[in-house]
């Protein structure tokens, strides 16, 4: 390791301890099934395994900003991987439902200290010029896990038991802390800082009780439910009296003034547009494949590869453009290359061979790797160096609440939209599924051709940046 120069080891390092969190969380959403069986719960009370690592990540997020001000990003960093460790040992031995799901928060709460720290910690080691190749082979994890992680997972529940989607992750995650005590290097403490209770408390239960209402619902019936419709509203009542407080304080939680800079505020809507693109992807391809096809879990798993591996491959290309030329290239191009095959999924037949699937699948990768990842730096590259971590905290909390979003609308809408096309026109099942994964690709299709305009306008921004400096 001598010869790695230590920035590029920092890189390895959060990588590391990213991909570990996002692959767990991902294995884990197939065996949900297999855990209702182990501990004899019910689909609502099972899923909460899901939805509470999702809640707790969420609201832990926002607070990172004055954690890693307050006691140094690395000491923040490798305290939420050791929870994360501390969780899935204990995950591994849950006794009964409420155990686990006890332990599933656990990891959350660690997850949700490491993910905004990731990036302030590279953004600390390397000068802008160069952010965009690091920020490119850091989001390998981002993009590669969650498209792997659902065939890791069901192969696991098949071949061995539930306990090792738990104790995979402490082999990497143990490296992750080693690595992270030898290589990251400590930053700055702030001092005078005062904590912000009421924006704390505020942005808490406004985040929670959207995502907890998000992950409730995956019917159309939960959308009536009076218990989720008073959460969402709650939620955003909590998040409008939060940006009113913040607005007065000298020290802020969050200081929303960022949305001022208008290249962070386009990076954010593109990288929000990525992540419901991105788990709507992973949600509609699986239910075309197996549903409409007829194709088990390993060609599934296969369908989804390429677009994976291209990604991984395309993200430190588009890093390394956007170094070189800045963002409006290869962003704007990243997201055409999103937009035109989510567009083709529309078009579909029964009669499609599967290779086209992996075609399509292949080239929105590219597309992602070259848009996401990219945008997201140029962005936070646009803001004051004092202030990384929080813009990091809250992208990340607003690509948490946009990806929970996308799989709630779009597997709402294929169960209604099914259900209707086969009452009204008595096709088929495997007809009236596809007509609704088209449908939905082309709804997704939209958001993303909305989006390009936006990626010339951040690469106008960059360049108005550029001549100020």
């Amino acid at each position: 390791m001598s010869k790695v120069p230590h920035k590029w080891l920092v890189v390895i390092t959060v990588l590391l301890g990213t991909f570990t969190i996002i692959l767990n969380n991902s294995m884990l959403n197939p065996a949900v099934p297999h855990l209702m069986n182990v501990f004899g719960g019910d689909a609502v009370a099972t899923g909460w395994v899901i939805t509470i690592f999702m809640v707790t990540m969420g609201i832990t997020m926002p607070v990172t900003g004055y954690l890693g001000d307050k006691f140094g990003k690395k000491q923040l960093y490798m305290a939420g991987l050791f929870i994360f460790i501390l969780g899935s040992i204990l995950g591994a031995f849950s006794w009964d439902l409420s155990s686990l799901i006890l332990f599933r928060g656990l990891q959350g709460i660690g997850g949700g200290l490491m993910m905004p720290t990731s990036m302030a910690l590279i953004f600390e080691v390397f000068p802008r010029k160069e952010r965009g190749l690091a920020t490119g082979i850091y989001g390998i994890a981002a993009m590669m896990a969650p498209t792997i992680g659902p065939t890791l997972g069901g192969f696991i529940i098949e071949m061995g038991s539930w306990q090792w989607l738990f104790l995979c992750n402490i082999p990497t995650g143990l490296l992750g802390l080693i690595f992270s005590y030898l290589y990251l290097k400590q930053t700055k403490k702030v001092n005078g800082l005062t904590f912000d209770l009421s924006g704390f408390v505020a942005v808490t239960l406004g985040v929670g009780a959207i995502l907890l209402a998000l992950g409730r619902v995956s019917e159309i019936g939960h959308l009536t439910n009076v218990l989720n419709i008073a959460l969402i509203v709650f939620g955003l009542l909590s998040l409008f009296l939060f940006i009113r407080i913040e607005n007065r304080k000298e020290q802020p939680l969050l200081d929303l003034s960022i949305f001022k800079v208008r290249a962070y505020t386009y990076s954010v809507w593109i990288g929000s547009i990525s992540s419901i693109s991105l788990f709507a992807g992973i949600f509609l391809v699986p239910l075309l494949v197996q549903n409409v096809y007829g194709y088990g879990a390993i060609m599934t798993g296969l369908s989804l590869l390429p677009g994976a591996l291209l990604s991984g491959i395309f993200m430190s290309i588009g890093g390394r453009m956007l170094d070189k030329k800045g963002p409006a290239l290869v962003v704007t191009t990243g997201l055409i290359l999103t937009t035109i095959p989510t567009f083709l999924y529309g078009f579909l037949s029964l009669e499609t061979a599967l290779w086209v699937i992996f075609v399509l699948n292949g080239v929105r990768g590219i597309g992602m790797g070259l848009s996401t990842m990219p945008s997201t730096t140029a962005g936070m590259n646009a803001i004051p160096e004092q202030l990384i971590t929080r813009g990091s905290a809250m992208n990340n909390v607003l690509r948490q609440m946009s990806s929970s979003l996308g799989i709630v609308f779009i597997s709402v809408y294929f169960e209604v939209r099914r259900g209707q096309l086969t009452a009204l026109n008595g096709t088929s099942l495997e007809q009236s599924s596809l007509q609704a994964i088209n449908e939905g690709f082309i709804i997704i299709a939209i958001l993303s051709l909305i989006s390009i305009p936006i990626g010339i306008l951040l690469g106008k921004e960059h360049k108005k940046q550029q001549k100020d400096h």
